[in-house]
Formats: structure tokens, sequence, C-alpha cells
């Protein structure tokens, strides 16, 4: 699975998913460290990785353009120490099959993981 991991989080989360066999750069290690939003999500797209963030206007960005992707894994809710961090989207790897992660967006808060398909249309 390919991952670009944003500013809000550390680069060792990065690190850590590199570790367990995966492709991911942190945005400050591919010259996106003030990159707005928009051109991270075209990035993140073109380069079909998954963007892991605590920036809520991504979540805001694919329901407005009613995107199909990237894929979005947003941690809310607060801090986490990097202890956190790994744990909670270990849980994610573990309970969401990866050929879902590019098409949906994943919210974390502390105790619980929720899951939403894109595009996301309006509820009726």
């Amino acid at each position: 699975m390919r991952f670009l991991v944003d500013m809000p989080l550390a680069p060792a989360l990065a690190e850590w998913l590199a570790a367990h066999g995966h492709d991911a750069v942190h945005a400050s290690n591919v010259a996106l460290a003030f990159a707005p939003d928009t051109t991270i999500l075209n990035v993140a797209s073109r380069e079909d990785r998954v963007l892991v963030t605590a920036d809520l206007d991504y979540a805001r960005l694919l329901a407005i353009g009613r995107f199909q992707g990237p894929g979005l894994v947003l941690f809310r809710g607060g801090n986490y120490s990097e202890q956190e961090v790994r744990a909670l989207f270990g849980r994610v790897l573990q309970v969401i099959p990866e050929s879902e992660l590019p098409h949906c967006i994943v919210v974390l808060d502390k105790d619980r993981i929720r899951r939403r398909r894109l595009p996301i249309t309006p509820r009726e």
C-alpha cells in the first residue's frame, strides 16, 4: 500500500509504515511541507497514495468535489502519542482491506474507527 503522511503527523509514522512493508512518504520529505491542501490531494491522487492526516480540511475537499480518491485516513479528537498513532493505524490495517483504503475516508478517534466510501454523496 502507498501512503502520503501529511504535516500534522510526525515523519515517524511514514517510517513505521515503511518498516512494515508499505511505500510511505512524509510531506516534509517530498517537498510538500508548505504546499496547499489541494496540491497535496493532487499528488496523493496522481501517485495512488492514501493520504494520512489530522487536518479536517481534506475530508471537506473530498466531499465538496465528490472525488473518488485519493483515500484518506483522518486522525480526529486531539493529540495522539506516537504509540497511539501506530496502534490505531495498525488496527486500520487489520480491519479494513487494503483494496478499500484508496476508495474511502477512514476517521480515527481514540475509541473507534469509522469508514465512508468515496465519493461522498448527500444523504436523502
